[in-house]
């Protein structure tokens, strides 16, 4: 085994231990930096596929943007985390159901007789004139331009209904309507006044 596979089998058991320790530990905020140490350790594995793109976007986006974010809204908000609790055993027979379905999924995808990790052949050499960004996004704007425009679409209906979802209205906002300044007409806003004139005494 080359240095390639040590340290291929080395980040996968990484990011499958944090993976596990994100939906396991008790501590939100752990939970928080486990799925950091998983965004760097999926990243590595980028950077092992020679990926190098992917790894740096899923760094700078994920872990450096979305995560720290995450992470100060856990810790400004005051969870109550017996209240969470609460039903947790509930839903252990779904969700190890779930579980043992993906297991056995990933064992036949694997372990199957043309899926199997010795029928994968070994990336080639792109060279060093190789840009994998280039890459990238040729194959997104022309063979799957379709599915990234729909997902586009998905997620500014979802942006929409967030806002629509949580604005308030208050009293005492003012606010404008475009409907109404539209609609308006010279009479409702302008009233000319017949006043005789006024001659100046001498």
């Amino acid at each position: 085994m080359n240095i390639e596979g040590i340290l291929f089998y080395f980040f996968s058991g990484v990011l499958l231990i944090a993976a596990l320790r994100v939906i396991t530990a008790r501590n939100p905020v752990h939970a928080a930096l486990y799925l950091v140490l998983a965004f760097f350790t999926a990243a590595a594995i980028w950077m092992l596929l020679r990926a190098e793109f992917l790894a740096i976007v899923l760094v700078l986006v994920y872990v450096g943007a979305v995560m720290v974010l995450f992470l100060f809204v856990v810790m400004m908000l005051d969870i109550n985390l017996d209240r969470l609790r609460e039903g947790f055993w509930s839903y252990l027979p779904l969700g190890a159901a779930v579980g043992v379905l993906m297991v056995i999924e990933m064992v036949l995808v694997l372990g199957g007789k043309y899926f199997g990790a010795e029928h994968l052949p070994n990336p080639a050499d792109p060279g060093a004139a190789y840009s994998n960004t280039k890459e990238l996004g040729r194959i997104l704007y022309t063979d799957y331009v379709y599915p990234f425009e729909l997902a586009a679409v998905i997620l500014l209906v979802a942006i929409v209904a967030a806002i629509a979802l949580t604005l308030r209205g208050r009293k005492d906002r003012k606010q404008q309507d475009p409907a109404q300044q539209i609609a308006v007409k010279r009479a409702d806003r302008v009233r000319l006044v017949s006043m005789p004139s006024e001659k100046k005494e001498d």
